[in-house]
């Protein structure tokens, strides 16, 4: 289990955990080193008390689950996630430049050359993630953080919506996003589409990067979002023709007719100078899987060994977990009557072996296949008629640690109890029957 982290250089697993760069309700971010590459990353460190208390537990599954996803030049990159018994943490994409937001507060606008540049990735960014089924929905100035050789990362996915979001209309019905950002058919309240709304924070962030103010801006929230749905705006003299018919066209009030992000790649001012990103999962030679996780990566299917065990990735190992569970970081899961885990030292063929001799001198019949073991048990004859089922697998951490997996396909829940008990007590590892990470893992 990955020990709690607090004081200035200490120690998470393999990195080294530097000064706070930012703080939110529920959530702080530090600067960390990978001790071993050198690399820095920053952690974004989550507070599960606060997460339950505060009903966000939706939105941080969203945001890793969505991060996962996403591997491109403009977006900030997740490397991989580590927790323990109170927190979460999640080794981010180190960007050095900061937010836009504070580029623009404290320097003012930008040239149109510069500001062309930005909203190029920045759409070469949304664009992607619209690719791969991701809609932002709360982008702005804060959440586009620019590297030190002025390169655009977009973050904070936890609003972002997945097919999975729309209603059978095809439409999403949330509303989010923040108030001077967000797209009039938003505040309508009858569903929108993503892209579309997308589309028009995108142009705010334009209008905002090459004016240096708001294109829609009140204390009243019931003026403000009068102007959003007028759409009428001011465009300074000092802008170019090709940058206020592009701004016109993405601040349309109507998402009907509002430009599209393929419009807009297509757009007089917006192709001067551009070159495109290349998405990180098509650059060739690039081991995507290997660079984002610290354990080993899941074989293919034709490299495995007959009979060897699995091997798991840390997202699996993640999701397996009652204690390291994204879902059961929230949420308590009863498997006590299916499935149980443990983890064990043994050797892959020791562990197999102790298995079989354990459940054998229970009265379990055992059989072998591929790695697995299924043992049952059956009493026929006799006033109570008792019988049991259950499927045992191995799934390999490292060559010192495996996770073994128990689960009842059918029969008596007092028995299984039993058999689950057993092999844990003898075979788990001590003070850690229900855990499946120590921090020993995040150092191999």
């Amino acid at each position: 289990m990955v020990k709690e982290v607090e004081k200035l250089g200490m120690r998470l697993g393999k990195y080294e955990l530097g000064k706070t760069l930012g703080e939110g309700n529920f959530a702080k971010v530090k600067y960390a080193q990978n001790l071993e590459s050198g690399q820095i990353f920053a952690v974004k460190i989550l507070e599960k008390k606060k997460i339950i208390n505060l009903k966000v537990n939706d939105q941080i599954k969203n945001e890793i689950g969505t991060l996962k996803l996403l591997k491109h030049p403009n977006v900030v990159r997740l490397h991989e996630v580590l927790a323990s018994k109170t927190k979460i943490y999640m080794v981010l994409e180190y960007v050095g430049g900061g937010e836009l937001f504070d580029r623009i507060a404290t320097k003012g606008r930008v040239s149109e050359a510069v500001g062309r540049q930005l909203f190029q990735q920045l759409i070469d960014g949304v664009s992607y993630c619209h690719s791969k089924g991701v809609y932002h929905r709360d982008l702005k100035l804060e959440n586009v953080l620019v590297d030190v050789k002025g390169n655009v990362k977009i973050t904070d996915f936890g609003l972002s919506a997945l097919p999975k979001h729309f209603r059978e209309d095809g439409l999403l019905h949330t509303t989010c996003g923040s108030p001077n950002y967000v797209a009039p058919e938003i505040l309508a309240n009858r569903g929108y589409d993503g892209a579309t709304s997308d589309v028009w924070s995108c142009g705010v962030i334009l209008y905002v990067t090459l004016c240096g103010y708001l294109p829609f801006d009140d204390r009243n929230l019931a003026v403000l979002y009068q102007k959003i749905f007028k759409g009428e705006t001011q465009m300074p003299k000092w802008l170019s023709d090709g940058a206020k018919s592009l701004l016109r066209r993405i601040l349309d009030p109507n998402p009907v007719t509002r430009i599209t992000i393929a419009e807009i790649k297509e757009h007089e001012w917006f192709i001067q100078d551009h070159i495109p990103a290349i998405p990180l999962d098509e650059e060739e030679n690039i081991n995507v899987d290997a660079e984002a996780f610290s354990i080993k990566v899941a074989q293919m299917d034709k490299d495995k060994q007959p009979g060897s065990p699995t091997q798991i990735n840390a997202f699996q190992l993640i999701g397996m977990s009652s204690c390291l569970d994204l879902s059961g970081f929230f949420e308590k899961e009863d498997a006590s009557e299916r499935k149980i885990r443990f983890t064990s030292n043994y050797g892959s063929k020791d562990l197999l072996e102790k298995i079989e001799d354990i459940v054998t001198k229970m009265g379990f019949q055992v059989q072998k296949r591929n790695g697995k073991l299924k043992v049952s048990q059956e009493h026929k004859g006799q006033k109570n008629h008792t019988s049991l089922s259950v499927a045992a697998e191995m799934f390999e951490i490292s060559p010192s640690l495996h996770v073994v997996e128990l689960s009842k396909s059918h029969g008596d829940s007092s028995l299984y109890r039993q058999m689950c008990t057993k092999l844990s007590n003898d075979l788990g590892i001590a003070e850690s029957k229900t855990q499946l990470m120590s921090q020993d893992v995040f150092k191999s």
